[in-house]
């Protein structure tokens, strides 16, 4: 059996049956609940995010997730949210409001989903996520650095910074966990921001390059590389940038982006600030070029 976690709506999956051919199961968790493996039967699955297949391998194969409305331009939306942290007990109000989002298509994470970054921290994570009733799409956040410097998260779930396109949207999610991003990263960025140009697109990242109120240390440890990536962001006029790390919502500017931070899945709050647990809805229009983001609330 091939078992795979998903960190975008569609993949491309590879698989060489080497010297055992002949039918495959295959299981792909958190993924859109309507995806389509082209060419596979269908197998019962126990959740909506959940998808198990079989499929015929008499060689090296390609296999295609798809989403069946991957090219569809009408108005749709996706969730943000942040800094679960040591609140996984009570990560479930945040879910059960969430599946009310109607039309809401994924949700992506902005890091902090753990107070430690553990093997058995991640994987409750991921046995609570079960109940949400879309996919969430993560980067790592400096509590997933804690144990083995990211080892756990990234053996469980993939790399941490990734992009793809869906329904007329780029989304880019940078790890800036460690306070940077990686120079690795940097030349990936490079192609995807080319990849956006043209159509709307989102960067998130967990630690953002500037704090909007500038007397926390909530921010890259150099604010000329910070300087340095929002100009890129700017040059190519990303249209939106997403954040955690700081337990609290703030709505500001960066370089000339609209910018938001929503750490509000849990963890410890910014004193006095009465923001409480929350997540951000954000409405597409592809056509018109516009995205529109809310604030929702829970406690």
């Amino acid at each position: 059996q091939v078992h795979l976690w998903s960190n975008a709506p569609e993949l491309d999956i590879e698989i060489d049956p080497g010297a055992r051919p002949g039918p495959w199961d295959v299981r792909i968790d958190n993924t859109l609940t309507d995806v389509v493996l082209e060419g596979a039967e269908v197998l019962p699955s126990p959740v909506p995010t959940e998808h198990r297949f079989r499929v015929q391998l008499d060689g090296k194969t390609t296999l295609h997730l798809r989403a069946p409305d991957r090219a569809r331009l009408e108005p749709w939306r996706f969730l943000f949210f942040a800094d679960v942290q040591d609140a996984i007990d009570r990560v479930q109000d945040l879910y059960g409001s969430m599946n009310g989002e109607t039309g809401a298509r994924f949700a992506l994470i902005g890091g902090d989903l753990t107070e430690g970054g553990t093997r058995p921290q991640l994987q409750r994570f991921e046995r609570e996520l079960k109940s949400l009733n879309v996919p969430a799409f993560a980067t790592l956040g400096n509590h997933e650095l804690f144990d083995e410097d990211g080892i756990p998260y990234q053996e469980l779930y993939g790399r941490a910074s990734s992009h793809f396109t869906f329904r007329g949207v780029s989304f880019s999610q940078l790890d800036s966990s460690s306070s940077s991003i990686d120079p690795v990263v940097y030349d990936w960025l490079d192609g995807w921001l080319a990849d956006g140009k043209d159509k709307l697109h989102v960067v998130t990242m967990h630690i953002p390059p500037l704090d909007p109120i500038g007397a926390r240390a909530g921010c890259f440890a150099s604010k000329m590389e910070a300087q340095k990536l929002l100009q890129r962001l700017a040059d190519a006029r990303v249209d939106l940038t997403l954040y955690g790390h700081i337990h609290s919502y703030y709505g500001f500017s960066n370089a000339g982006i609209p910018a938001f931070i929503a750490g509000g899945g849990g963890a410890i709050p910014e004193r006095l600030d009465g923001m409480g647990r929350h997540y951000l809805v954000i409405d597409v229009d592809p056509v018109a070029q516009r995205l529109t983001t809310t604030l929702r609330r829970i406690d």
